[in-house]
């Protein structure tokens, strides 16, 4: 069996798990039926994920937190951009949160706008259609 024979260094680590999370997604809605589109650069539009379902795009920023609870405050990291939908996922635990994108400066993860779910792809899905 193929066994990794090298350390990996924490920073490259953090990267490669943030990623897994758009992956995640990225399988999840495509299983659900959307087009996906993965921008070669997202520096300055903050898109992680472009979606359609043919005439309608949406643009998906995905997010990682330190969360101890639902509570916690996200900052806007997406200010000035065209972002229509943020989803954040709690490392240190199996849930996530959808958001609109918003404009003010910090918001907590429970807000009533938001959806949250057990990091399933029945869950998400569920709770994407109902945002």
């Amino acid at each position: 069996m193929p066994r990794r024979q090298t350390q990996t260094l924490p920073g490259t680590h953090r990267a490669m798990k943030n990623t897994s999370y758009e992956s995640m997604v990225v399988s999840w809605l495509m299983q659900d039926g959307w087009q996906v589109f993965l921008p070669i650069l997202d520096h300055g539009h903050q898109t992680d994920i472009l979606i359609s379902d043919g005439p309608s795009y949406y643009r998906i920023q995905v997010k990682t937190v330190e969360a101890s609870g639902d509570d916690h405050s996200v900052h806007n990291a997406w200010e000035n951009s065209h972002v229509d939908v943020v989803i954040f996922f709690a490392r240190n635990s199996n849930w996530g949160v959808i958001a609109p994108a918003f404009t003010e400066k910090k918001r907590p993860l429970n807000h009533p706008e938001h959806r949250k779910f057990a990091q399933t792809r029945k869950e998400f899905l569920r709770e994407f259609h109902l945002l």
